[in-house]
């Protein structure tokens, strides 16, 4: 019952409860006439009255069976003892004492049972009519009453079905009439969600204030330590200082354009264009093939056929993160890292980055997809990277309508897929 219950919505609900309750009220109203009427109906009766009665000059022999259809007469009050019952049929004939009394017994017994036939029976009829109507009734007044609910409902779930965090949050369900409840919840909804829209707003402006910011002292740093390493006084110390220095500095350079990416990636996309995978692919492999070879990581690339539609530079650097932190995050010679771009199930095309490297638990895979979380070891301070590839690879696969997943591979190392939409041209 809790189950059927739970499936049902609040209209249905609300109509059930109205036409419940009616059905109800209206069996207890049929049951209290009716007890009424039976009590009524108990009382003693003693004499029928049908017009006016006269003596006829006979009387029927003692004993005679009752005729049906016959006629009491009324008996009158008198002082001193009370005159028998007295009872006129149809043919003429009177009847008196227990023959009487028989008659009109019958005659009440049959009035009980009609009446009661059509109290019950057609009073049944009539309230399961009129129950349906009021049932119906309750469905269109629950519809009327809910419809601003539904407005709440729709509102609040396209914002939740965003792609992004706080993608959705401009819109307001800026609810009319009167000042009741569910007004009080509409003007609350838009008040909360009015309060999210200026506090991402807020962390997305700082994000990119900061990061521009910070931009120009860290290239003014790097320039002045140039300076000093290259002139022809400098010591072997100021060198290795300044290649330590050139080292932080370029790491914290990295950290600030991680955030500018994932402060724009989590913008509306106004402008897209067919972008091929199997292309960007390429590309990336390419460009990092140097660091690759450093590292003694082996990097292929199956570029299948992957038509995709979005933005191609957040798709380039959605695919250089993930290769890069397969590189990266590899064992110390004899690794290798394979690329592929395929066509998915229904309408997707996928990319799919698998590589060899440490083990890694499964309840650690979905932190790593969180800005400045790394696993083990790596969450020292110089570690590689800053802790931003995989939260980059994520935003901007949400920004174009897409999912990433990633699992661990047996022996160590990740498989990481991305799909996106295809291109419907």
């Amino acid at each position: 019952m809790r189950r059927l219950t739970r499936k049902l919505t609040l209209r249905a609900r609300l109509t059930l409860i109205y036409g419940g309750l009616f059905m109800v009220a209206g069996v207890l109203l049929l049951g209290v006439t009716y007890a009424l009427f039976s009590q009524q109906l108990g009382r003693e009766q003693r004499v029928l009255v049908r017009g006016t009665w006269q003596a006829p000059p006979t009387a029927a022999p003692p004993g005679s069976p009752p005729t049906p259809g016959a006629t009491a007469a009324p008996k009158t009050q008198r002082s001193g003892p009370p005159n028998p019952v007295v009872v006129l049929n149809q043919n003429g004939d009177v009847l008196t004492g227990p023959a009487a009394e028989q008659v009109l017994e019958d005659q009440r017994r049959t009035v009980e049972a009609a009446a009661t036939k059509s109290l019950l029976v057609q009073g049944g009829i009539a309230l399961v009519l009129v129950g349906g109507l009021a049932a119906g009734f309750g469905w269109l007044v629950a519809g009327r009453v809910l419809a601003p609910l539904h407005r709440v409902t729709d509102t609040a779930r396209r914002i939740a079905a965003a792609p992004a965090a706080g993608r959705g949050l401009h819109e307001r369900i800026a609810l009319d009439g009167p000042d009741d409840e569910v007004k009080n919840l509409a003007d609350a909804f838009d008040t909360m969600v009015e309060r999210l829209d200026h506090s991402f707003d807020g962390q997305r402006r700082f994000v990119a204030n900061a990061s521009h910011e910070l931009r120009t002292p860290l290239t003014l740093g790097r320039a002045l330590v140039e300076i000093a390493m290259h002139r022809k006084t400098a010591s072997p110390d100021v060198q290795q200082l300044g290649e330590s220095l050139l080292e932080i500095n370029a790491r914290h350079e990295q950290l600030i354009s991680g955030l500018l990416v994932l402060a724009d990636s989590e913008k509306v996309l106004t402008a897209v264009y067919p972008v091929n995978l199997a292309d960007v692919i390429t590309h990336v492999v390419a460009q990092l093939a140097d660091e690759a070879s450093a590292a003694g990581v082996r990097v292929t690339a199956e570029a299948g056929d992957a038509p995709a539609i979005g933005d191609a530079l957040l798709l380039e650097r959605l695919v250089h993160n993930l290769v890069e932190n397969a590189v990266r995050h590899n064992v110390a010679g004899g690794g290798w890292v394979r690329v592929t771009s395929r066509a998915g199930a229904g309408d997707r095309v996928e990319v799919e980055v698998e590589n060899t490297g440490p083990d890694v638990p499964p309840y650690e895979v979905e932190g790593l997809f969180k800005p400045f979380r790394r696993l083990g070891e790596d969450r020292l301070v110089g570690a590689k990277g800053a802790g931003l590839g995989l939260s980059i690879v994520r935003s901007v696969a949400e920004a174009h309508d897409g999912t990433v997943q990633a699992t661990p591979r047996d022996g160590g190392g990740l498989t990481v897929v991305v799909s996106l939409p295809v291109d419907p041209g």
